[in-house]
């Protein structure tokens, strides 16, 4: 059987291109009404639309570069770009958030001014932008944790757009001005959550984690439940990309001559139940001594 490790140049680039235009459209815009109308709220949902765009400039990068052939030297392709630019893309939006914080509590301590029609105004606009952007990359978040980093970001902004035209109302009712930047505070963290778990996830997967949706244990108790097999160690999962589980195992088996059903049953059992596809398996007999120098065996 033969695997092609390639994949076509994935359809979520005209998306993110799309994407980048809009946010670059609603960051002039969202800065100058943001001085003029002395909104913290909407400089802050701003300086998220320019992580955004930096956000959706390496993910094009990293679509494009994990979808790249494997080669002599780059044996498993460059499917793991894919966990680096999420990663990157979620301490870029952890930092710009810890900073709207910050500035959030300054301006909490010394309330502006602030002009609650300019702000409702450029809200509108950016709400209908940030929306139409984060529809866009909504159906390509589902294709791997890079795009689902990307995603995070423009619904941020949807979110902190959506912030600025509860504030710039509540602002023109009340005279409210610290609203602004407690909104600001609200929103920066409700969305630190989602953050902390999209990190967790890049850097689980950075470091060869188990993932998540797979029980250690039960695949290896399934592997040991094959018939002839005396002992299973040396397990180990995971991903090469968002959707490319792999795994490596050593079984001993009691007969010799048994070495080609075990091994195909352990395939079958890999690929059918738990749909990892991508496996090398070692199988010795028990009456082999075979010499280890193994600091993570299991």
């Amino acid at each position: 059987m033969s695997h092609n490790h390639t994949r076509e140049v994935p359809k979520t680039l005209s998306a993110l291109i799309l994407a980048i235009v809009i946010n670059l459209g609603i960051v002039v815009f969202e800065v100058v009404f943001g001085i003029l109308s002395h909104s913290l709220s909407l400089i802050s949902e701003a300086v998220h639309n320019l992580t955004d765009i930096s956000s959706m400039v390496l993910g094009y990068f990293a679509e494009k570069t994990s979808a790249r052939p494997a080669n002599k030297q780059k044996t498993y392709g460059y499917k793991k770009v894919e966990f680096i630019a999420a990663f990157t893309n979620t301490l870029i939006l952890l930092v710009a958030t810890i900073y709207i914080l910050y500035e959030a509590v300054l301006r909490l301590l010394n309330p502006e001014q602030v002009l609650s029609w300019q702000m409702l105004l450029a809200g509108v606009v950016a709400l209908v932008g940030n929306s139409i952007a984060t529809l866009i990359l909504s159906k390509s978040s589902k294709e791997n944790t890079n795009m689902k980093a990307v995603w995070l970001h423009s619904l941020q902004d949807s979110l902190l757009s959506l912030g600025v035209i509860v504030g710039a109302v509540i602002i023109y009712f009340t005279h409210w001005n610290i609203v602004d930047p407690i909104l600001s505070i609200i929103i920066s963290i409700v969305l630190l959550k989602s953050i902390y778990l999209l990190l967790q996830e890049t850097f689980d997967a950075l470091v060869d984690s188990v993932p998540k949706d797979m029980d250690f244990e039960k695949i290896k108790q399934s592997l040991s439940e094959v018939d002839g097999v005396k002992n299973v160690s040396d397990l180990h999962i995971w991903l090469a990309s968002s959707h490319t589980p792999m795994l490596s195992v050593h079984l001993q088996i009691k007969d010799r001559g048994e070495l080609g059903r075990v091994f195909n049953e352990s395939k079958k059992i890999l690929h059918d139940t738990y749909d990892i596809e991508h496996t090398t398996i070692q199988i010795t007999p028990v009456d082999l001594k075979v010499e280890t120098h193994c600091a993570h065996c299991n």
